[in-house]
């Protein structure tokens, strides 16, 4: 086993989050890097310890190595945010990777760099080695188990997800933050100042994640909504649909893609009906648009019938 300390804003959250990652054995909450010995709560509250609330991380390194845990473990923090995580503010909440191994330092540097690759503003992730660490109280551990209700600021699409994520890094990797927010977390592009919405060439739109694809240009319209929307996909295989009732009152189908699990868009019944009367409404984040001059260099070239084909 291998062991790793991360500082993500309130413990409840990550502490669940993380022992859902493959290959962690056990995720301890705690106090990292005070001052004072074994502190309580309540003093870690009162901002006169310095310690962070943390997580300490036993994993199985022939499972998930270090950079891919990091990886994972960035997703459900905000990097850019100063002594604060959701609703919680203080030193305490400080987002932060404490190493006791000292193999482990660029490892953790390499992978906070990659992290900033991804930010116009400063990460403001700690990376330091571990000065110390001390299990919080009992009833702390493991609290969201306890208390399904409990306050907690990372999405629940995070806990529902980590496990498919865990088993594609390598092509989540290459997502920047919106692409990622919108295919991984359910979030919505804003109309309009979107990639694809006034795009019309000719060519295939595939997943962003697997680069499967999912719909040509022969069904795509203008359907004034401000995303791209499709007559329908290029097969119905290539797409899952779901009830979405996150809006209170407005029962919606959210698409996913089949292969990826990926969060598409939703599919309305209010489509031009020359076109069949479906209107698939998808964020461009969610999708690689390939023109058809290239379909054959980047291994499409058998869909090239189907980008000149009537979508109806």
């Amino acid at each position: 086993m291998k062991a790793i300390y991360l500082a993500g804003g309130c413990f409840w959250g990550i502490q669940k989050y993380l022992s859902l990652i493959p290959g962690v054995r056990s995720a301890q909450a705690g106090y990292a890097n005070g001052s004072t010995p074994n502190p309580t709560y309540e003093q870690v509250c009162r901002s006169t310890t310095g310690a962070a609330e943390a997580v300490s991380v036993e994993y199985d390194d022939a499972i998930i190595d270090l950079g891919d845990l990091l990886y994972l473990f960035f997703q459900v923090i905000d990097p850019i945010a100063v002594d604060r995580q959701g609703n919680d503010v203080g030193t305490q909440y400080r987002t932060g990777v404490y190493w006791a191994d000292p193999a482990d330092e660029p490892i953790v540097v390499s992978s906070l760099a990659e992290l900033q690759a991804r930010y116009r503003e400063p990460v403001a992730v700690e990376a330091k080695p571990l000065a110390s660490f001390y299990p919080a109280e009992d009833y702390h551990q493991e609290y969201l188990a306890k208390n399904p209700s409990g306050y907690c600021h990372i999405p629940a699409t995070a806990f529902a997800s980590v496990k498919r994520w865990a088993g594609q890094v390598g092509r989540l990797r290459a997502l920047d933050a919106r692409q990622f927010a919108v295919t991984q977390l359910g979030a919505t592009e804003p109309p309009f100042a979107n990639e694809y919405d006034a795009t019309f060439e000719p060519g295939v739109y595939v997943d962003v994640v697997t680069g499967e694809p999912l719909f040509v240009s022969s069904a795509k319209f203008d359907s004034g909504c401000g995303w791209p929307a499709f007559a329908k996909p290029i097969d119905p295989a290539v797409l899952t649909e779901h009830a979405d009732r996150t809006i209170p009152g407005r029962p919606r189908v959210e698409v996913r893609a089949a292969g990826s699990g990926a969060h598409l868009g939703h599919v309305f019944s209010d489509g031009p009906q020359e076109l069949g009367g479906l209107r698939y409404c998808i964020n461009s984040a969610a999708l690689r648009f390939i023109p058809a001059d290239q379909l054959e260099t980047k291994g499409y070239g058998h869909l090239l019938p189907l980008v000149d084909t009537p979508a109806a």
